[in-house]
């Protein structure tokens, strides 16, 4: 199968998705529930089952830090331009750097691992990268700013990897590949259906919700100018897989971790950012546009750089 021919089935769910959302043949809170049933049910299942096969010397390496760096790059940019170039308070600019670099690494990111790449192994690491490390970097940082007296909820952000269902799947799925641990075809067989599902949901999900947050969502109080979007859509689709090619090259990575690395860090915004923004009252507008604009060209951006590069 060819590179572009893999995305074919990733264009024709999503516009399923589209098409049944904008029929009304699901009902109006389709995208909200199959996501969750994505999110909580099918996506750990696949995460969990992809890391415990996995040796735990493929959790590390060259194609890791390759990623590491135009994340890093990407994230740090967009922090400190959404300031000197937009004006935007100190709230709003850990929203502005997860918009540029922090990629739908689960609801997008296992259909395409899967069609392009053939296995979600090294997505799996990049969200242990992004839940680990990258995300509790945004949270202190949201929540030293959002506290009147500069505090941070150490807590809530400690507690993070038990109340999300995609990190705590990827930590037993890391804790029974590092002990040898096989799971008995019982519980395996119903994981593996389970882990099946994923895909064509997170598929007909993105279709759906493309449809629905177009229209319908209500003008967010902060505006996000057109340059503003351009610019963020820009670093995410653009700048940040072309680091990590650059970062890749440099670190001598084989053809096939070359792909991988640039198609996982040319993944759209994910939807966390416009959950995080919502959850702290900063930078809705510019979370909200980037996560749409961003999922709606990326299949674009993708299939581009997944041609040259194969």
């Amino acid at each position: 199968m060819s590179l572009v021919s893999a995305f074919v089935p990733i264009w024709i769910l999503t516009a399923v998705g589209y098409a049944a959302c904008r029929w009304g043949l699901l009902g109006e809170a389709a995208a909200s529930v199959l996501g969750r049933f994505v999110f909580h049910l099918a996506m750990p299942a696949a995460l969990f089952l992809a890391l415990s096969r996995m040796p735990l010397s493929g959790f590390a390496g060259r194609s890791l830090l390759a990623f590491a760096v135009s994340t890093v790059a990407v994230v740090g940019f967009g922090w400190a331009g959404a300031s000197r170039l937009f004006g935007r308070e100190p709230g709003e600019r850990p929203i502005w750097g997860m918009a540029a670099g922090y990629v739908n690494s689960a609801n997008l990111g296992i259909p395409i691992a899967t069609q392009v790449l053939g296995d979600v192994s090294f997505l799996a690491v990049v969200v242990l990268l992004q839940v680990l490390v990258v995300a509790p970097v945004i949270l202190v940082a949201l929540d030293r700013h959002s506290d009147p007296a500069g505090r941070i909820r150490v807590r809530r952000i400690a507690s993070l990897p038990v109340r999300n269902p995609v990190i705590l799947a990827s930590l037993f799925g890391v804790a029974c590949s590092a002990a040898g641990l096989r799971l008995p075809s019982a519980a395996a067989a119903p994981l593996t259906l389970l882990a099946g599902a994923a895909v064509p949901a997170a598929l007909v999900a993105l279709g759906a919700s493309l449809h629905r947050t177009a229209p319908s969502r209500a003008e967010p109080a902060e505006p996000a100018g057109a340059a503003e979007l351009a610019a963020v859509s820009a670093l995410k689709l653009v700048a940040q897989p072309v680091i990590a090619y650059a970062a890749g090259l440099a670190l001598h990575l084989s053809a096939p971790q070359l792909l991988a690395v640039v198609v996982c860090a040319g993944l759209p915004t994910a939807q966390n950012t416009f959950i995080f923004a919502q959850e702290y009252g900063v930078g809705e507008a510019v979370a909200n546009r980037a996560v749409v604009v961003t999922t709606t060209l990326s299949l674009a951006t993708l299939a581009v750089a997944a041609t040259l590069l194969g």
